[in-house]
């Protein structure tokens, strides 16, 4: 294999939008490296892929892993042109049903403590460890750049608009676990300015997933899409936004 493709990691790549995304990366030409707590899944997700998808085994909880990952990055291939932070989840346990019993059962007045600071484990402190392991492979390479998966959810602008239907649906799980990435990335994209890095957010939109039951109304290709770009785009690319395919940028 040579050096020379671009090289690009997706977390949480073995099912659902990051799936798509990795498909998407392999078929513009890049050596993508597919993310997964469970080395079989990731395994499994890179022969469906094809031969230029790698499986990685990657906890983003778990710090001993995160250091191993990115050992095998250097050890492996030398590079790191794009990081696609996409690992999420909406809970620890068996999802409630549908969207509006998540809703229901994560309103601020009922949330387990415990349940937050899980989801928080994956959602928001995976994505800074991974970033923080990741980013002297990024510094070594020309052009790198960064993605987060966020959510539209996280808008503070959006969910505090009345209008909005689903405005109830706003908790301090999911939701605002996206609204702290969405932090994060206006730091990481702060951080790195001076260095050329490129760090984004994306909504991929209410894309159809196990995470949501399948009530989604969104293809996977469709939540996909503006990750995708983002990541195609190179040097050229803005940073610290945050956009959807469709309806461009996002209020934070």
């Amino acid at each position: 294999m040579s050096h020379d493709t671009q090289v690009a990691l997706v977390t949480g790549a073995n099912q659902g939008i990051g799936l798509q995304i990795a498909k998407d990366l392999a078929g513009h030409g890049f050596t993508v490296l597919v993310g997964a707590r469970r080395f079989a899944r990731g395994e499994a997700a890179a022969e469906a892929i094809g031969p230029s998808a790698h499986p990685v085994q990657l906890d983003v909880t778990d710090p001993a892993s995160i250091a191993a990952a990115a050992a095998h990055v250097d050890r492996a291939f030398g590079r790191l042109d794009v990081l696609i932070q996409n690992a999420a989840i909406m809970t620890t346990g068996t999802h409630p049903g549908s969207v509006v019993d998540y809703a229901r059962a994560t309103r601020a007045s009922v949330v387990s403590l415990d349940e937050m600071r899980a989801v928080w484990e994956t959602n928001v402190f995976g994505v800074l460890a991974v970033y923080q392991a990741m980013l002297p492979l990024l510094r070594r390479t020309p052009g790198a750049r960064i993605v987060n998966v966020s959510s539209g959810s996280g808008s503070l602008t959006v969910s505090s608009d009345p209008s909005l239907p689903y405005r109830s649906h706003f908790s301090p799980l999911y939701a605002a676990s996206k609204t702290a990435l969405n932090a994060l990335t206006l730091a990481m994209a702060i951080e790195l300015e001076a260095e050329g890095i490129k760090v984004n957010a994306v909504s991929p939109g209410f894309t159809r997933t196990a995470m949501n039951a399948y009530e989604g109304t969104d293809t996977v290709e469709e939540g996909a899409a503006e990750a995708v770009r983002l990541a195609l785009l190179g040097s050229e690319a803005p940073t610290g936004g945050f956009t959807h395919a469709t309806f461009g940028t996002i209020p934070w």
